[in-house]
């Protein structure tokens, strides 16, 4: 059996979760919430597994896998299923990664400097960090609507998917995605709408009051 270290809160895990769900592929969630039973002896395990101590981690039997994308590239290989993580064309697999890395580096990478501003000061976030994260989103956001149509942003499950639905999910609660970017934003609407992120949306809600920006009442 399959097993899973992660926080169900946290964006790469979701990542992670995502292929799991969609192909119904059997796991074990292992929590390392401190709250959860396990808690600290799967936050244990991941400090000693992974070199920046990060979650998620997967365990396959004597195999482990770290970073979410290695993760899903594991899944596509050693446990295939329907949804389709990534393609059999070696240059149609090329455009895909590219595609994991700008949502990755550029939606959840300029929403994490918000983030980490307000980790470091709740009540006073460094201004020019805050600045430079929604920045940063609203490039991204643009820069994807401008070239949307062109994108290997489907079909859904693949590894884009995985990478699109959390970043955007928690960059829009960070800076809006702008109404000069209508596709984008229906995109989003898309893709919570899919029933194995909609499961990790639903999972997560108990965990709102960890977001350090403050969650917004609604999705």
């Amino acid at each position: 059996m399959l097993a899973l270290y992660g926080h169900r809160f946290s964006s790469y895990t979701w990542k992670a979760l995502i292929p799991l769900y969609a192909n119904g592929t059997g796991f074990e969630f292992r929590d390392v919430d401190p709250g959860a039973p396990d808690g600290p002896a799967n936050s244990e395990f991941v400090q000693a597994a992974h070199p920046a101590g990060k979650f998620p981690v997967l365990v396959d039997g004597d195999t482990t896998v770290i970073e979410a994308s290695a993760i899903i590239e594991y899944l596509a290989v050693h446990h295939p299923g329907q949804a389709p993580l990534i393609p059999i064309d070696p240059a149609e697999a090329a455009w895909l990664r590219m595609v994991d890395r700008v949502f990755d580096n550029y939606v959840m990478g300029s929403g994490q400097l918000v983030v980490n501003a307000f980790i470091a000061d709740r009540d006073h976030p460094d201004a020019k960090q805050v600045e430079a994260g929604k920045t940063g989103l609203l490039r991204a956001y643009r820069w994807i609507e401008e070239r949307f149509d062109d994108l290997p942003l489907r079909p859904h499950v693949s590894l884009v998917t995985c990478a699109a639905a959390p970043s955007l999910f928690y960059g829009d609660w960070i800076e809006r995605i702008p109404e000069d970017c209508p596709k984008l934003a229906d995109y989003r609407a898309e893709l919570l709408a899919l029933p194995a992120v909609a499961r990790c949306v639903d999972d997560a809600r108990a965990y709102r009051h960890y977001f350090p920006p403050g969650a917004p009442d609604r999705d």
